[in-house]
């Protein structure tokens, strides 16, 4: 057989590829498409398994009429999204998709079908800025360059219901909401009613409730459907299981890896159990409050953290209340019998918590049981009562806004708490089998009423610079007193997250307080609840090894960081507990400073810009957080971080007045106007944010103000709105 010589092989391949080129030259050659920007639009033909990110499929799969979207950053605007798909169902019979929109693609938002209704429930976050989930929402509905299926930037006719969740203190009072408002609007949309703004500084629940029964009205006028065509059907069925494998039944694991005890990354779906290392108090013993100082080891955890972020801790709750629910319920005999729980509309409402569990332990650690219980929830329950008498106190409750402000929120009562009053039992007693009055409520009912317990959040107290192994957390113990009424005498309240703290502090230094839980009220003192307790050794022990302790956490990133370079002049605010962040900044620079003084000498520091610190107290002798600490960080910073410090109870103003932190701010205007002027220096405001932060804008206005020759409302307020534009003026605040 003859072998073909190697110039043969090439003229046939290259025959071959010539004519392959002439058979295909229309499909090779052919102009290319440009590409879209946005996401493919889904195909038709999809069903809801399709295009996982496909809500318009998703709903005509499942016959939903209404599409529910929530920005939240903590929980409480997925609740509230939640509670308007009950609603919905409830009073119309209409069923509702309820999407994290994170999870979906919005290039076919023009394609939601006429008798159709979008709701928007979106939180307002930090500084005028949407949740972490609602981001990719925002920009796409911002953006006029984004084209939705109609190949336009255009919503025309379609309908929506928004409600925002904002708080009153912070300036960009429910900015998301509105914007999402306006750019509806301007793209033709059409809202159902009025737009609904919740105040969390005063109350988020009656302002909800004032504004939903107005839409619901507009939006059955709207889209053509009658009230009483829906019904109480239940959201979750609960099964009690005679027998179930232990090591399969969640005992306060917050993940599936907590029970299997099988490594993955912690975050907030996984929290990591940290084990103290240092607990101590930093309030002096005479004081009458405290201050609880923890670092919690995260070495080999996988946790990192950088200034400035926040640290997750999750709480249970106190025995006191677990018991009294219990009772109330009448399940303190089955409290440990495992029960499953399944979701009738997977769509409406998921399990909220991990199952197979018990009755104690979703009311330790899986529902909010310590918060005020809300006005609605009284109206549902009613229909449970053990006597026509409580239904009918439950019943005014929900219905008389003033009756159930004076009794129930000024009264700080929990559920249990108003189950027992209105049963006539005594809530300051000890709660047992019998002395309370048991309510045949469905378990259903509670856990789709109440809310998950969702994590605590503290500023990070620390750098990872000096710590890189450990998370300090700095927390002031919340303890207040409620307003007395006819019906509940004057009592403490306590606080979930810092109380729980509190008792790991006691624990690990071993000084845990033998105080009964009812405390009677001594003379002209108000009757107290003593100090709670809590089931701090965690599920199955996991949180106690020996005398040590661990502590659920994740770590939440923010953008409250320090410039880059150190020449930048730094104006730190931050009274009380505000202070911890900037402990942690200091540190950053101390740890930075001892790296450029090895490297380049002792003089490397001279071309710094200066770190002010303005904190205030009450004494120097009482509540000085880190007293002994920041004359050390002056030294090794070379007189480049200086500290100015108001003692509110100890000096005082020649007339008489309390110094605080704005009025320091005040005697150091020269500097300040000029590190932020000349200096393009940064600002840090970290606190109160209903006096504190609002009374530090206002002189900070002023000085500015008048450094430029004019006033605080116009040059001044121009000058602060700059520096929030460029993210100069940074506040990390609460209410």
């Amino acid at each position: 057989m003859a072998i073909a010589s190697t110039s043969d092989v090439f003229i046939l391949s290259l025959g071959v590829i010539l004519a392959a080129l002439y058979l295909f030259k229309d499909q090779l050659f052919a102009p290319a498409k440009p590409k879209s920007v946005s996401a493919p639009v889904a195909n038709k033909s999809f069903n809801g398994s399709g295009n996982p990110r496909d809500f318009i499929a998703k709903m005509k799969d499942g016959k939903k009429r209404l599409v529910i979207f929530y920005g939240s950053q903590t929980g409480t605007a997925e609740e509230y999204a939640i509670r308007i798909a009950k609603e919905a169902k409830t009073k119309f019979g209409l069923t509702s998709l309820v999407c994290d929109p994170e999870e979906y693609d919005f290039d076919n938002l023009d394609q939601v079908p006429e008798d159709c209704a979008v709701f928007f429930v979106m939180a307002t976050y930090g500084e005028g800025e949407p949740t972490d989930n609602s981001v990719t929402l925002m920009e796409n509905l911002k953006d006029s360059s984004f084209e939705f299926s109609n190949g336009e930037h255009k919503l025309e006719g379609l309908k929506y219901v928004i409600f925002g969740l904002g708080n009153r203190t912070y300036e960009h009072f429910n900015m998301i909401a509105r914007v999402v408002d306006k750019e509806l609007t301007d793209m033709g949309a059409v809202r159902i009613g009025e737009r609904g703004e919740g105040d969390d500084d005063r109350s988020m629940e009656e302002d909800y409730l004032e504004w939903k029964d107005k839409m619901w009205d507009e939006f059955a006028r709207v889209m053509g459907v009658e009230e009483g065509q829906g019904g109480d059907t239940p959201d979750f069925a609960v099964q009690e299981l005679e027998s179930h494998p232990p090591e399969k039944v969640y005992l306060g694991e917050l993940s599936a890896r907590a029970l299997t005890k099988t490594k993955g990354i912690h975050d907030a779906k996984n929290p990591y159990p940290a084990p103290i290392t240092t607990a101590k108090e930093l309030f002096t013993v005479d004081a009458d409050r405290n201050c609880v100082h923890l670092e919690l080891n995260i070495e080999g955890s996988g946790i990192t953290y950088q200034h400035g972020d926040h640290v997750g801790v999750w709480p249970s709750n106190p025995d006191l209340e677990v018991d009294r629910l219990l009772c109330a319920l009448g399940l303190y005999h089955r409290k440990d019998t495992i029960i499953n729980i399944e979701s009738l509309d997977p769509a409406l409402a998921k399990v909220p918590f991990p199952v197979p569990t018990t009755y104690a332990t979703v009311l330790r650690h899986y529902i909010d049981i310590s918060a005020l219980v809300g006005r609605q929830m009284l109206g549902a329950l009613s229909k449970f009562a053990p006597t026509p008498e409580s239904s009918e106190i439950l019943k005014t409750y929900n219905t008389n806004k003033e009756l159930y402000a004076s009794v129930v929120s000024d009264g700080c009562l929990k559920l249990g708490e108003v189950l027992q009053l209105a049963a006539g039992n005594d809530i300051h007693a000890v709660p047992t089998p019998e002395n309370t009055t048991a309510w045949p409520v469905p378990f259903d009912i509670i856990v789709s009423s109440v809310p998950r317990l969702q994590p605590r959040y503290y500023s990070i107290s620390s750098s990872p610079k000096l710590h890189p192994n450990h998370i300090h957390v700095t927390a002031v113990v919340l303890k207040y007193e409620s307003v007395h009424n006819e019906k509940v005498k004057q009592r403490w309240v306590y606080g979930v997250g810092s109380n729980f703290l509190l008792n790991l502090k006691y624990a690990t230094d071993g000084n845990m307080p033998d105080a009964p839980l009812i405390g009677e009220p001594g003379k002209g003192e108000p009757a107290v609840v003593s100090q709670p307790k809590y089931a701090i050794e965690g599920p199955r022990n996991a949180y106690k090894e020996e005398t040590s302790y661990k502590v659920p956490i994740h770590v939440r990133r923010s953008t409250f960081r320090l410039p880059t370079n150190p020449k930048t002049p730094v104006i730190m605010i931050g009274p009380g507990t505000g202070v911890a962040p900037f402990r942690g900044f200091v540190q950053e620079r101390v740890a930075l400073a001892r790296r450029t003084i090895e490297k380049n000498g002792a003089s490397a520091l001279a071309d710094w810009g200066r770190l002010s610190l303005f904190y205030g107290c009450r004494k120097s002798t009482e509540d000085f957080l880190y007293k002994d600490e920041w004359p050390q960080y002056a030294e090794e910073l070379q007189g480049k971080f200086v500290m100015h410090t108001a003692l509110s109870r100890e000096v005082y103003k020649p007339d008489g007045s309390k110094i605080y932190v704005q009025d320091l701010i005040w005697e150091d205007r020269e500097h300040i106007a000029d590190a932020i002027l000349n200096g393009k220096g940064y600002v840090y405001v970290c606190g109160d944010a209903k006096s504190m932060s609002k009374a530090v804008e206002e002189c900070l206005a002023k000085i500015l103000g008048e450094a430029k020759g004019g006033s605080a409302e116009v040059e001044g307020a121009a000058e602060l709105k700059l520096l929030k534009e460029r993210s100069r003026l940074m506040l990390d605040v609460w209410s």
